[in-house]
């Protein structure tokens, strides 16, 4: 045998064995969330947990105020949003939504250097007050999906004035859209649809549009009203994406005997359903109508604004922040005022 052939075949043996004992490969765990034998199972790498608690650190919250006696509409001017909270625990939420949202800026972010407190000359102070009604309608109307634990400006934004896994409407790379063979949004690699050949500017058409989401037909031929294959393929590109988002199975939500059967599904199926609807109605009512106050660069190349979808709150866990509950220390947040 010639002597470098030798050579390179004992050196890649050589390496081999080293990254055999090198990296071990991560061990896979399951989760039984339904009877056995149906495949309700979650899948779970051993570096998850360190990850995701890592990623889903909560801040202390600010210590309380003891009440001033004065509401916070009286105090200060241009309050349109919780007037009637007093002007301390006002302040004290105030100095925590900067810690939340732009800890780098500081106030300054909202409230331009010589300006009177009340000016809304920036428009992220005009945004950040819609934002604000936003949460508080969250707390209060959408309790099916969010239940008692709700949300605080902290949940998306984690520390970035714009939170991170938003989306906009997508028209895709130009070899995607041709005249001559368009693609229909097939076959563009997408982190939208887990990089599958799926249509990926699905979140356009369930979380903006309101498309009806269906994949299984009710009757064994085609009838009116029935779904198409393209139908299908949109439907489960929104899977793939709510998958991704919550770093969960297909089986989180569905039974493998029935996947359209509600009454074999886990509660959680119940909670995404909520959850769809929610990040529709936050999208269409509170997000879109900011688009013409955004900069160019927080909106999508068609002049949308970024918009939610379900990985902006839960980041990869099931659970937003791993179920902290920080609605309890900020209270305020809990509804409309």
């Amino acid at each position: 045998m010639n002597f470098r052939i030798a050579m390179a075949i004992a050196l890649i043996a050589v390496v081999g064995i080293g990254l055999v004992f090198t990296f071990e490969t991560p061990r896979v765990g399951t989760s039984q969330q339904g009877y056995r034998g149906l495949g309700m199972v979650s899948l779970t790498h051993d570096n998850d947990a360190a990850r995701l608690e890592a990623a889903n650190r909560v801040p202390e919250p600010a210590p309380p105020q003891d009440p001033s006696g004065k509401r916070s509409g009286e105090v200060y001017a241009n309050v349109t949003v919780l007037q009637d909270l007093d002007s301390d625990a006002f302040l004290r939420l105030m100095a925590a939504i900067t810690e939340w949202v732009s800890p780098e800026q500081g106030c300054a972010y909202c409230h331009a250097d010589g300006d009177e407190l009340s000016s809304d000359r920036l428009y992220t102070k005009v945004v950040s007050r819609r934002m604000l009604q936003m949460t508080l309608d969250i707390n209060a109307k959408w309790k099916d999906h969010v239940a008692a634990t709700g949300v605080t400006c902290y949940t998306c934004h984690r520390g970035n004035p714009v939170p991170l896994n938003t989306w906009f409407n997508d028209p895709g790379p130009p070899h995607a859209r041709g005249m001559s063979a368009s693609r229909d949004g097939q076959n563009v690699p997408s982190a939208k649809v887990g990089f599958s050949s799926l249509p990926f500017d699905n979140y356009s058409r369930f979380l903006a549009k309101g498309d009806e989401i269906k994949v299984v037909s009710n009757t064994a031929l085609p009838a009116a009203g029935g779904s198409t294959i393209k139908q299908t393929e949109w439907t489960y590109g929104l899977m793939m994406g709510m998958s991704e988002g919550l770093g969960v199975n297909c089986t989180f939500c569905h039974n493998t005997r029935s996947f359209a059967d509600w009454d074999q599904s886990s509660p959680q199926r119940v909670s995404a359903w909520h959850g769809i609807r929610m990040a529709r109605a936050l999208n269409s009512e509170y997000i879109e109508p900011l688009a013409p106050q955004l900069p160019e660069a927080h909106r999508g190349p068609l002049g949308d604004a970024l918009k939610v979808n379900c990985a902006t709150c839960h980041q990869g866990a099931a659970k937003p922040l791993l179920g902290a509950n920080m609605l309890k220390d900020y209270p305020e947040l809990g509804g409309p005022r």
